[in-house]
């Protein structure tokens, strides 16, 4: 299987896991990224970009990361903080008066980044289309009574997450999400992620190809009980309207490289080799704890910061330092920021699986990259 891209020599066995990957048929296309201090000293790609294995995954070749969106939603939430034209803490009703209705008047901006806002589902099943529907999607919202007490818990806000934060984005902003993120980070970045994919760029997507086999049942959870609310299936997001639309939580296209030239920021102190971004003390925010516990969407032990999951002995995924944050999407791509190496691993693939933020593609390069770091 012949991998392109470059890779520095002390990350070779990065390299040969990718290799390792493709050749076995784990994932049938791929990227992977790592930089240091914001440089790259990772960048591959190869295989396929399609199921039946005609088209080759090409460097410009993007897909939809799903959740690893609400990365990129986080950070647009960061700037706006650095900035001083928002408070982490203050009630999202602040910026969004219509919101602090039916026991949400002490929601704060602080519990949507860090899924403890109790708004983890809608009330009513939601279509495609209905989320595609961005006044709908956040009206509904808005008029929702929390599942529980707003920042005592976290239970996994799937869709809703990037609605929120989106509404706040656009009320403070006076524009779409998508609009802010691509004019405020992506572009100062030159980094190729889009939050609403353009018609342009539709040549170069790879859509997702669905995990083989049902997905595991999730586990009972008395304390919380989710209707049926959103729901979307990867041939979903092969449509138009997923890619135009923007659905902040788990619409967003790019690949490894441009994942991790953006989530650098974090682990770079705020800066990049081209601008500043971020403070190192809002970069540092990310580590202000708001749960840590089992998930009550999930069933899993989750530690959650602003925006990010943290470090914890009973992490999913295995980093050895303190000051680590992560995401993963759905199928299995993960994001990895650790700020005492100033490191930044990220990993987009085509193939999706039922593994989660245990997905062992992602988790067998990341050990390697860490392995590469200590030599």
């Amino acid at each position: 299987m012949e991998i392109h891209g470059s890779c520095s020599n002390q990350f070779s066995a990065v390299r040969e896991a990718f290799a390792d990957s493709l050749r076995s048929g784990a994932d049938v296309g791929a990227s992977v990224a790592v930089c240091i201090d914001g440089e790259p000293v990772v960048d591959l790609w190869g295989g396929h970009a399609d199921q039946a294995r005609t088209r080759p995954w090409q460097r410009d070749t993007i897909t939809n990361v799903w959740s690893i969106t609400k990365t990129m939603t986080a950070l647009c939430v960061l700037v706006l903080a650095d900035r001083g034209e928002l408070d982490l803490s203050a009630p999202v009703a602040k910026y969004w008066p219509e919101f602090g209705v039916a026991g949400k008047d002490r929601v704060e901006i602080r519990h949507l980044l860090g899924h403890t806002a109790g708004l983890p589902d809608w009330d009513q099943p939601m279509t495609l289309d209905d989320l595609c529907d961005w006044d709908k999607a956040a009206t509904l919202l808005a008029r929702q009574t929390p599942r529980w007490e707003p920042g005592t818990r976290s239970g996994y806000h799937r869709f809703t997450h990037g609605f929120l934060i989106g509404e706040v984005v656009r009320r403070i902003c006076r524009q779409s999400i998508g609009t802010f993120f691509a004019d405020q980070i992506a572009g100062p970045l030159g980094a190729d992620f889009h939050i609403g994919l353009a018609a342009e760029h539709d040549h170069r997507v790879s859509n997702g190809i669905p995990a083989p086999g049902p997905a595991p049942a999730p586990a009972p959870n008395p304390r919380v009980t989710i209707p049926v609310g959103a729901y979307v299936t990867t041939q979903d997001s092969w449509s138009t309207r997923w890619r135009r639309a923007e659905i902040p939580a788990a619409a967003g296209y790019g690949n490894a490289r441009s994942v991790a030239a953006i989530q650098s920021v974090l682990a770079s102190a705020g800066r990049t080799p081209s601008t500043r971004l971020l403070s190192e003390t809002t970069c540092r925010a990310v580590f202000d704890e708001q749960s840590h516990g089992t998930d009550l969407v999930l069933g899993i032990p989750l530690r959650f910061g602003t925006g990010y999951a943290l470090h914890a002995d009973d992490s999913p995924i295995g980093t050895p330092n303190l000051h680590t944050c992560y995401w993963g999407g759905r199928g299995g791509s993960l994001v990895v920021n650790d700020l005492d190496t100033r490191m930044t691993f990220a990993y987009v693939m085509n193939q999706m699986t039922h593994k989660g933020l245990t997905d062992p593609r992602s988790r067998t390069l990341l050990q390697a990259t860490y392995t590469a770091l200590n030599t």
